[in-house]
Parts: structure tokens; sequence; C-alpha cells
């Protein structure tokens, strides 16, 4: 059984006011219940197993449902760990990473913006551990854009559940905000490969 990480909001969170954060945590606390029904019939033998086809099947809907909904868990639960922060830049060695990978640091957050404003779901800073180096993707869904085989090691959430209460249709203003109150220490912490 998942469950839930009790997050709390502190006056270090400036991306978003506590409103719009419990809001947000309700949903999370939503796909921490799902992956956990969806856990609870795929283990008790009720998943028709037998039926299973690639068209449709309850199978198959299960499967797909568990892929989206533990994403959903994890991407939240990475977002809502990286927001916070009280330093305004990376310590050096992340610092150097980005550089390296992006040519500079400012060069990755102009990426990494152009990113959060295209993308529908997620814009994800990962490490893609095939070509050994850092990028930045963009997730229209939970489970659609992930890279297999990397490590998310900064998550911005673009649903617009994350930001439409206090920012309307400004996701200018929320991206901005967010660059300014990443925890960079977390970052750090899930760089340590």
């Amino acid at each position: 059984m998942i469950e839930k990480i009790p997050f709390t909001y502190t006056n270090d969170i400036t991306v978003i006011n506590q409103e719009q954060f419990d809001v947000h945590m309700r949903l999370y606390e939503g796909y921490v219940t799902n992956i956990n029904k969806i856990d609870a019939i795929l283990q008790g033998g009720d998943a028709q197993r037998d039926q299973s086809n690639s068209t449709f099947s309850y199978y198959r809907e299960l499967k797909r449902g568990e892929t989206y909904a533990l994403d959903g868990v994890i991407l939240h639960e990475l977002y809502f760990e990286n927001i916070g922060g009280t330093t305004p830049e990376p310590d050096r060695s992340v610092m150097d990473q980005i550089a390296n990978d992006f040519y500079s640091f400012e060069d990755w957050q102009e990426d990494f913006i152009a990113t959060a404003l295209a993308s529908r779901g997620w814009a994800v800073l990962a490490f893609d551990q095939r070509s050994n180096r850092l990028r930045n993707i963009s997730l229209d869904a939970h489970d659609l854009g992930n890279i297999a085989y990397s490590a998310p090691v900064l998550v911005l959430d673009m649903y617009e559940h994350a930001y439409f209460l206090e920012y309307a249709d400004n996701k200018a203003e929320y991206i901005n905000k967010f660059m300014a109150n990443i925890n960079w220490d977390v970052v750090a912490d899930r760089m340590r490969f």
C-alpha cells in the first residue's frame, strides 16, 4: 500500500498560496487512493487476466490506470518536495552539471521555461542515463513522454490545476515564480547519481 506523504504548507513556499496548495494536495491524495485501489484489484485476483487483449480489456485498462495513477503520485511528490527553496541558485556541482549539458545555466533556464510553456502536464529536468546527460522533457500526461531509464531531478506541474486558482491563465508568471522558489538542496540530493 502506498502511503501519502504529509506535505505541509510553509512560508518558504512562494510559488503558490496556501489555498492553491490545499486544493492541489487533495488532487494528490486522490492519486494515492486510486493507485491503491488499482493495486488491490491487480493483487487480489479480480483483474480478469485471462481476458486480456491489446484492443480493450479490463486488465488492459487496469495496467494503463496503474501507470497513470502511480506516475501521478510520484510526480506530485517530486514537485512538492522541490518547491519552497530559499537558495537563489544551485550549488557549484549542480550548476556545473547543468552548464555542461546546456552550455550555461542561463541557457538551461531559458530552455526549461520554454519546455514548461510547451507542456500540458509536466516540465521535468531529468538525468537521461542512456546518454549520460540532463534533459528538459515535456510530459503531456503523467504517463506520456517519460524517458525510460531516466531520473527526474526537478519537476514542475504544468497542469492547470497546479496554478489556475491563483494565476488564472498567466502560465508565465507561475513559471517565473516557480523558478525563483526551487529548493536547490533537493535538486542537489537528487543529482547524486
